[in-house]
């Protein structure tokens, strides 16, 4: 099977490989980072930044590890935190960090009980070839997550591969992890997600099944069909949705919407420059969520939450006045 090329922001494509037996014999020597990188935050795109400038100047390829499904997902799926990003984005970002490759690991029963030396030795060094290593200072790999940095270093002196341990990054006193942005979502903190994620945090998705529109949007509300990553937490949001190519500015419920009874959860957003647009159950739809206007509340009538998207529509379109402002501004310094 030929990889599939992702496009990388120099027009030149990263490989992808599925498993060890894709990559070439030939692919190495190589500079790497191991890890889940869902998200692919600002930590993770310094460390692979890093990868992919020591392996352009050591005249080596640089080449990303990471598992599918995520490891926590296979080993313990009632309590696995629901994912930033799925794996067609995850790749997408990865590749914008510069490496030219990403070697996609199957997480299955048999690699959950490889143990680190066994990793060190078929991965790293017999197929990768690897002279260098970058790790956060947390990483753990092997079965049971038994090594950590150390123990890779001391693999690195014995097998010939240097490893650098680098900090975690920290933005407006904040330590960046993907486990601190999916608190940050969960709380609904979409703002300071954005901080440590160095961009706004977004859902690919489709439109929910059953609309009984046909082939045009006909009406300024979008709902979104199930899904399984995470979302932010119930509230009200500003928000920006891309059907296909048009962008629209938005407001975006994310709830059960309990001031109509039996009306369930569900995520729906209203255009608020509407246009009609092409849109079927199977068009690509991208949900980025910009600012939380407020929580999820219960009103004693419809009257009154009428009342209260009137507010929130217009402080939602005063965010996008002030924006396109800023933007303005900006380019003219």
């Amino acid at each position: 099977m030929t990889p599939a090329p992702v496009k990388k922001n120099s027009g030149e494509a990263a490989r992808v490989f599925h498993s060890l037996d894709e990559v070439p014999r030939d692919f190495g020597p190589s500079i790497a980072a191991i890890g889940n990188f869902d998200g692919v935050h600002r930590g993770h795109r310094q460390i692979l930044r890093t990868v992919a400038a020591e392996a352009e100047a050591r005249g080596m390829r640089s080449i990303a590890i990471t598992f599918n499904p995520h490891p926590a997902r296979f080993l313990y799926p009632k309590e696995a935190p629901k994912l930033l990003t799925f794996l067609p984005e995850r790749l997408r970002l990865l590749a914008e960090t510069g490496v030219d490759a990403m070697l996609v690991l199957h997480f299955d029963e048999a690699l959950s009980h490889m143990t680190a030396e066994k990793f060190v030795r078929d991965v790293l060094v017999a197929v990768l070839q690897v002279r260098g290593i970058h790790e956060g200072s947390n990483f753990r790999f092997g079965h049971g997550a038994r090594a950590g940095v150390n123990e890779l270093s001391a693999f690195g002196k014995e097998s010939g591969f240097t490893v650098e341990v680098h900090s975690a990054v920290r933005v407006h006193g904040m330590e960046v992890s993907s486990s601190a942005i999916r608190n940050l979502i969960t709380c609904g903190d979409v703002r300071r997600a954005r901080w440590m994620l160095g961009r706004v945090f977004g859902v690919h998705s489709h439109p929910a099944k059953g609309r009984g529109l046909g082939t045009k949007l006909l009406v300024p509300t979008v709902n979104l069909a199930p899904y399984e990553g995470l979302l932010p937490g119930f509230g009200v949001y500003v928000s920006r949705l891309t059907i296909g190519d048009r962008c629209f500015d938005a407001v975006t419920n994310v709830g059960n919407r309990p001031t109509f009874e039996g009306v369930g959860f569900g995520v729906e957003t209203h255009i608020l420059n509407f246009e009609q647009v092409d849109l079927t159950d199977e068009t690509p739809l991208y949900l980025e969520f910009l600012l939380r206007l407020r929580g999820e509340m219960q009103w004693p009538s419809t009257e009154a939450l009428k009342a209260q998207i009137f507010k929130d529509v217009a402080r939602a379109k005063r965010y996008f006045k002030i924006a396109a402002l800023r933007q303005v501004d900006s380019s003219l310094r």
